[in-house]
């Protein structure tokens, strides 16, 4: 959970952003409302949304799955991303943080290409599968509580296209996954260590891991 790289200085931040896309005064809106917000470092950093909107057009992506909506900041900048026939499916427990995100996405003009699920994540995952989504989504992007994410990348890999794109934020922890889970560790940090020691040998995804924002992994689905 981060709202800016880790290791880059605010100056270089502010320049780097200055020379991108400029923001959608919708998304600006919403990063200062959201910044106020006692939870605000819970927010994607801009320039991690930017990029998975770049992919979204890049891949000419219609539908996109999200898990972790918070109060909206990356599925308003994808669903800017879709064309005006895409759709987004978003999935979420939190009403307070997601009343926030229709805000948002009724100021930026998509609200009718989301559609929010309020439930466990797992629940809507295995729903849309038993529904015959699978193989249905363009692209899915993982970014909610830790130690289900095993489980949540199981799902989405039979929910995403081949060739489509399975995105993961937070996998660095803050710098904590590089060092030794102990008695006292939570048990997210044991399991995504593991996982991510698992992503270079699972056959079914071409991997890598770039250091955006608190670590942002894309997993190409063969």
């Amino acid at each position: 959970m981060s709202t800016h790289t880790r290791n880059i200085d605010a100056a270089l931040t502010s320049y780097l952003r200055s020379i991108g896309e400029p923001e959608h005064p919708a998304l600006a809106a919403l990063r200062t409302r959201t910044r106020g917000h006692r939870l605000g470092k819970m927010a994607i950093a801009p320039e991690q949304a930017a990029l998975l909107a770049w992919l979204a057009r890049l891949m000419q992506a219609e539908r996109y799955l999200e898990i972790g909506v918070f109060t909206g900041y990356s599925s308003t900048a994808v669903a800017l991303a879709l064309p005006p026939h895409g759709q987004i499916s978003a999935c979420d427990i939190n009403v307070s943080f997601t009343d926030i995100a229709r805000q948002s996405w009724h100021e930026a003009g998509v609200a009718d290409k989301i559609t929010l699920h309020l439930q466990p994540a797992l629940l809507t995952l295995d729903e849309l599968i038993d529904n015959g989504a699978s193989g249905s989504y363009d692209m899915a992007f993982i970014d909610a509580d830790k130690p289900p994410t095993p489980q949540y990348y199981e799902r989405c890999l039979q929910l995403v296209r081949r060739g489509g794109l399975i995105a993961i934020d937070n996998i660095l922890l803050g710098g904590r996954v590089m060092q030794p889970a102990d008695a006292d560790s939570p048990p997210s940090l044991k399991i995504l260590q593991n996982f991510n020691a698992a992503l270079p040998q699972d056959p079914r995804i071409i991997p890598i891991t770039l250091p955006v924002g608190d670590g942002l992994t894309l997993l190409l689905k063969k």
